[in-house]
């Protein structure tokens, strides 16, 4: 699929899992927290966050080690285990949520150097000077894609330090000027009734944290361009657990710097605020110049991952045969024009209509949760049958458990993530089937089996009601 040249390493595959990851969520963390809970709520809805998205890492890696010849991560998981259609409609939710969360990302982006330039035209990310910028961007981002995977790949690891460097001063600030008894004041939220009972705090916290670990599966896209299979789970641990110490100690520190209704009363970038409170308003900046570098390695991660899944998909006849097609420099460039066009057509849009940045963000989530699901349900299947466990029962009993946990973690992750927005993904799911038809003619092979057509007939219902809820006003973007 591709040669030697264009492999990567352990270092470039944790770059790509921490670049998608972190984007813009963390540095509006501190107000997106407080607004929800006290600081002790929020200790505890980190520590069921942190071992529920932990086993959902493991699930990753289990996989990438047990099944080394499934390529594409999500949704070949989905594929393996539950059929065609499933594995398609993984591959599918996971490509839109890519190429909508970077049209989101553009809005921030621009929506932030408004906030530094104010006199730019700029605005709120949506203004035609906006969106003219971000175009030109989308288009050197795309031909610097174009030049090579693996050097994309380098780039997004140079970024993705960058944007660690103001996280890391950040954080070295905050440390000196954390105060025990700002973060004990009103531990756990007793003198403030909106905030309601300290599980409602738990559950709502964690309402929040379903959007800021989003990219977790960035090393196992790329499975088959890594220099070493065992590299693509160790990529993907690593890169998850480097994360969340970064979110946690973000959130945490800015709680013993002002107290939650100071925090919950912040502009975002909150993170700029509680900077700009402790050293004045270069904090704000460097935080703002962090986010803007942030953002800009986020998109550079998610255009890969936008072509990378199309191209997968397509090199095992999940998506059409067009899709395969490789440049000299073994980039996937139609799977790459593809979805750069269409995130071309998004921002053009978002001149005539107000959907905001985070509604743009909560519809490409709930898109991509499924394949989250998919994807650990497929690992429990596994390890029920005990397929690759024959002779290594002791770990099989341990992966079930860690499997279990994060099948559970990852049903409650799309409970949470709204059936508003479950309902509105199925609009974009349904003319999927469209290419999968397509590819499945390309095969000779009939579209769907019977319990596929079911499956279908689903996600049809769920798209007529988002069209009528949509034209009825019961549901809006």
């Amino acid at each position: 699929m591709t040669d030697s040249t264009q492999k990567l390493r352990l270092g470039a595959l944790v770059a790509l899992v921490v670049g998608s990851m972190v984007g813009g969520g963390i540095f509006s963390l501190p107000q997106n927290i407080a607004a929800s809970a006290s600081a002790g709520a929020t200790l505890i809805g980190w520590l069921i966050t942190g071992v529920g998205m932990l086993t959902l890492a493991f699930v990753f890696q289990t996989l990438a080690n047990r099944k080394p010849l499934l390529d594409g991560g999500v949704y070949v998981y989905a594929k393996a285990g539950f059929g065609d259609y499933m594995g398609f409609s993984s591959a599918w939710g996971y490509w839109i949520s890519a190429w909508i969360g970077n049209v989101s990302y553009m809005v921030l982006l621009f929506s932030t150097l408004g906030y530094i330039f104010p006199n730019a035209g700029f605005g709120e990310g949506n203004t035609l000077v906006a969106i003219i910028c971000a175009s030109v961007l989308l288009w050197l981002l795309h031909f610097l894609v174009l030049r090579g995977i693996k050097e994309a790949a380098f780039i997004n690891t140079v970024t993705t330090i960058a944007k660690m460097v103001p996280l890391a001063l950040f954080i070295i600030i905050a440390v000196i000027a954390f105060k025990l008894d700002v973060f004990t004041s009103d531990f756990w939220g007793e003198s403030n009734s909106e905030l309601g009972s300290v599980m409602d705090q738990v559950r709502n916290m964690m309402l929040v944290t379903v959007w800021v670990f989003i990219g977790i599966e960035g090393a196992s896209i790329f499975s088959a361009r890594a220099e070493k299979r065992s590299d693509v789970g160790k990529a993907t641990v690593l890169g998850f657990i480097g994360v969340l110490l970064l979110l946690v100690l973000v959130n945490l520190l800015s709680q013993g710097i002002l107290a939650q209704a100071q925090l919950a009363g912040l502009k975002n970038p909150s993170m700029a605020g509680v900077l700009e409170h402790v050293v004045g308003p270069w904090g704000a900046m460097l935080i703002s110049i962090g986010l803007i570098v942030s953002l800009a390695g986020a998109l550079l991660s998610w255009t890969l991952l936008c072509a990378e899944i199309l191209f997968a998909s397509a090199s095992d006849h999940t998506m059409p045969a067009f899709l395969r097609k490789e440049n000299a420099n073994k980039v996937p460039v139609n799977a790459l024009w593809l979805s750069n066009g269409l995130i071309q057509l998004f921002l053009i849009i978002t001149l005539f209509n107000d959907a905001t940045y985070l509604k743009l963000l909560y519809l490409a989530t709930s898109m991509i949760l499924v394949p989250y699901f998919w994807s650990s349900a497929y690992a429990l299947l596994l390890a029920a049958r005990g397929e690759t466990y024959e002779n290594d029962a002791g770990q099989r009993n341990k992966d079930l458990l860690i499997a279990l946990i994060s099948t559970v973690y990852a049903v409650w992750l799309v409970y949470a993530a709204g059936v508003q927005y479950l309902l509105l993904s199925a609009l974009l799911y349904a003319p999927g089937a469209i290419l999968f038809a397509k590819a499945k003619r390309e095969l000779g092979q009939a579209v769907f089996t019977g319990v596929e057509k079911l499956i279908f007939l689903g996600v049809l219902i769920g798209a007529g009601i988002a069209a009528y809820g949509l034209y009825a006003g019961f549901l809006s973007l």
